[in-house]
C-alpha cells in the first residue's frame, strides 16, 4: 500500500515537497515511480528512482526543476518540487514496480496546484 502526501495550493515559483509512504519490508527492493493527470489529460510519467536511489529519470519539462530521491529506512519516496508552474497542476500519483513500466502498486494521489 502506498500512501501520497504533501500536495497542496502553491503560487507560481514556489516549492512544493512530495512524500509516499510505503508499507511493506520490501521497499528498497523496488523502483519507484511519480506520475502525473491534468484535468482533461491523461496520466503522465514525472520522475522515477531506482534501487539504492540510482538511475533517476525525469519527464523533460521537469528536469532541474524537480527532484526524486528515497530514504529506504523510513520506506519512503520523494518528490521536491522547486520554480513550480501552473502547468504541473495535476494530481500526482506514487507507484512501485519491479522494473520501470511495471507499476502495479498505486498511491491514492495528491493534488497540486499552482496558481499563477
Amino acid at each position: 500500500q502506498l500512501q501520497a502526501s504533501g500536495g497542496g495550493l502553491v503560487q507560481a515559483g514556489g516549492s512544493l515537497r512530495l512524500s509516499c509512504a510505503a508499507a511493506g519490508r520490501t521497499f528498497s527492493l523496488y523502483i519507484m515511480g511519480w506520475f502525473r493527470q491534468a484535468p482533461g489529460k491523461e496520466r503522465e510519467f514525472v520522475a522515477h528512482i531506482g534501487w539504492r536511489g540510482v538511475p533517476t529519470d525525469y519527464l523533460d519539462s521537469v528536469k532541474g526543476r524537480f527532484t526524486i530521491s528515497r530514504d529506504d529506512a523510513k520506506n519512503t519516496v520523494y518528490l521536491q518540487m522547486n520554480s513550480l508552474k501552473p502547468e504541473d497542476t495535476a494530481v500526482h500519483y506514487c507507484a512501485s514496480g519491479p522494473r520501470v513500466g511495471a507499476w502495479h502498486d498505486w498511491g491514492q494521489g495528491t493534488l497540486v496546484t499552482v496558481s499563477s
